[in-house]
């Protein structure tokens, strides 16, 4: 069983991922780099090139799906949103950000009729305001 999610805690580290293969591409990179300034040739070149190429294929490779993951919390929160808040607060879920639906997602759904007030109210200015605001944190168990 996963260990228990709370605002200090739910951030998802994948150490083989974000340490050891940004590490392995970054330094031959910069040692490429150095190649190509200390002996130019177009082989030198082509090498540094290709490691920029990596290190910035790698980036999109993580950034790209954050973005769909994002599309979709937005998704299933404004659908959430729609069961629980009540009726009369159902036309300003389209007016919640993105950026502020990710920090709800966290929250129970007891919670979240307060949380949406005071994010409409601008009590609670970003996500990491309503992750903090959260009293009983809902874990996230899914998320990449």
């Amino acid at each position: 069983m996963s260990k228990p999610q709370s605002a200090e805690s739910h951030a998802k580290m994948v150490p083989l991922y974000h340490y050891v293969t940004f590490g392995l591409i970054f330094i031959p990179t910069i040692y490429f780099l150095y190649l190509t300034f200390k002996a130019p040739s177009v082989q030198a070149l082509m090498t540094a090139a290709f490691g920029v190429g990596v290190i910035l294929a790698t980036f999109f490779a993580r950034v790209f799906p954050l973005g769909v993951q994002d599309r979709v919390i937005r998704l299933e929160e404004r659908m959430r949103l729609t069961r629980v808040l009540p009726v009369e607060m159902h036309e300003s879920i389209d007016s919640i950000s993105t950026a502020h639906l990710i920090g709800l997602r966290f929250a129970p759904d007891d919670e979240l009729e307060d949380l949406v007030r005071r994010v409409q109210s601008g009590d609670l200015a970003d996500r990491k305001a309503v992750k903090m605001a959260i009293k009983n944190w809902r874990a996230d168990h899914q998320r990449i």
